[in-house]
């Protein structure tokens, strides 16, 4: 999504967009790391006007997404909802090499050089965000069995796992001579 600084500076814009995933490089690259997959379109909704020296957008980004759960491994659907208020400032990118002492103004804001702002960046970083970094697909899955691997959110096993500590397993057999 872009704006254009003159449009906004004029009058408030509503834009609105609904691109797949694929509009975006960085949600392609997560695909295919296998890290989620994208079932529904990108939507944006953005609100942009100029404000004293700045452009303000301030939106939402909806979209749903299917995960893989970090306990039993079962693939599982989400919406992915964001809401959002950017700050873009006119001005050069400051250089990765020069270490500068930043207000909390300039930390919330992102400078932009020409006549429009590219906001694909902002975008996929409000995706991100909403992506659990351990997702589950119930808040109390059970997860697998340790011992033969069945989904303990489909019933009990039946293997003994009384008293096993998985991280000191390895350690069971050793036998120390005095």
């Amino acid at each position: 999504m872009k704006i254009r600084v003159e449009d906004a500076k004029k009058k408030t814009l509503q834009l609105a967009e609904s691109e797949p995933a694929s509009h975006y490089p960085a949600l392609v690259e997560l695909e295919d790391a296998g890290e989620a997959r994208f079932i529904a379109p990108v939507n944006v909704a953005v609100q942009a006007y100029w404000e004293y020296d700045h452009l303000r957008a301030e939106g939402k980004v909806e979209t749903r997404v299917a995960l893989s759960c970090s306990r039993c491994l079962a693939d599982f659907e989400r919406d992915l909802s964001s809401e959002f208020t950017i700050f873009y400032t006119p001005g050069g990118t400051m250089s990765g090499d020069e270490e500068v002492e930043l207000s909390e103004e300039e930390l919330i804001s992102v400078p932009f050089t020409g006549d429009e702002v590219d906001m694909a960046n902002e975008i996929f970083e409000q995706v991100m965000m909403e992506i659990p970094y351990k997702p589950l697909c119930t808040d109390d899955c059970k997860g697998l069995c340790p011992n033969c691997g069945a989904d303990l959110n489909q019933g009990e096993c039946g293997c003994d796992r009384r008293g096993v500590n998985l991280k000191m397993s390895a350690l069971k057999d050793l036998k120390i001579d005095k």
